[in-house]
Parts: C-alpha cells; sequence; structure tokens
C-alpha cells in the first residue's frame, strides 16, 4: 500500500508544472523570512557592559587553560626525556 502513495504522490509531482514550483518556492522564502523578522524583534541583545565583561571572562580563562596545558605538556616532555635518556 505504500508504494501505492509514493506512486500518487510522485504523479503530482510531475503533473505540476515548473513555475508552479517555482512559484511556491518563492513565498516559502518570502514566508521564512517574515518569520526571521519576527523571530528577530523578539531577541533581547546584551548590553555593551555585559559584552566586554563576557568578553574579559573568555580571554581570562583562554589564558588560563593555556597556561595550565603548557606547565601539563612541558613536565610530560621532561618525564618523557628522563625515561628515554
Amino acid at each position: 500500500m505504500a508504494k501505492k502513495k509514493g506512486k500518487k504522490a510522485a504523479e503530482k509531482q510531475a503533473v505540476q508544472s515548473p513555475a508552479a514550483g517555482l512559484k511556491d518556492k518563492v513565498k516559502e522564502f518570502i514566508e521564512f523570512f517574515e518569520e526571521s523578522k519576527v523571530e528577530i524583534k523578539k531577541v533581547v541583545w546584551p548590553t555593551r557592559k555585559e559584552t566586554v565583561t563576557t568578553c574579559i571572562a573568555v580571554l581570562v580563562v583562554s589564558v588560563v587553560i593555556a597556561l595550565y596545558l603548557g606547565v601539563v605538556d612541558l613536565a610530560l616532555s621532561k618525564i618523557v626525556e628522563a625515561i628515554l635518556s
């Protein structure tokens, strides 16, 4: 039964003209942008102070993690060097 439904849907698509498909795509495109516009209006954007604070926090955490990984890498390389020599 599923095959019959699939064939009917394929026949319907084949019957539609390419212009009708294009019009549908244009309508979907316009509808997408209208809905996007509504959603963008709902967004609460961060203030400049919040953005700067978050940026500084990310930079500090990145530097701390980089230093930690550098120390661990240095320690492990000294351990491997001691074992191999």
